[in-house]
């Protein structure tokens, strides 16, 4: 009887240490990634914060208009840095690499148009 319960007591001491693994695997990672951009103006600020935040899987963005670098935090299992360079492309900015949706880039406001003074 002895062996027994002292099996038992392993096996369940066996399956809880693999549910606590199981349970952190699952915890939702959460990456920064900085993008430069192309923003020129308080406009193309707004306008990429207020649409980016909405993109799924982001927590947090905040773009920094002197530098022009986007900081975006996100849940890996949701998006990727790829699909966030996209997501800034189809607003008219380039980020990174990626150059702006020429659509998109036309319908910005002068002001935030490349090669233009905002000041």
């Amino acid at each position: 009887m002895k062996i027994t319960m002292k099996s038992i007591l392993i096996a369940t001491i066996l399956l809880l240490g693999i549910s606590e693994i199981s349970i952190a695997q699952n915890k939702k990672k959460i990456e920064e990634i900085k993008i430069k951009t192309s923003a020129i103006c308080g406009m193309c600020k707004e306008r990429i914060e207020s649409n980016i935040k909405f993109e799924k899987g982001v927590t947090f963005v905040e773009l920094d208009n002197e530098t022009k670098i986007a900081t975006i935090k996100y849940r890996t299992k949701k998006t990727n840095p790829d699909n966030l360079r996209k997501a800034i492309s189809k607003l008219g900015h380039d980020a990174d690499d990626v150059m702006a949706d020429k659509k998109a880039y036309d319908k910005l406001p002068a002001c935030c148009k490349k090669g233009v003074d905002p000041h």
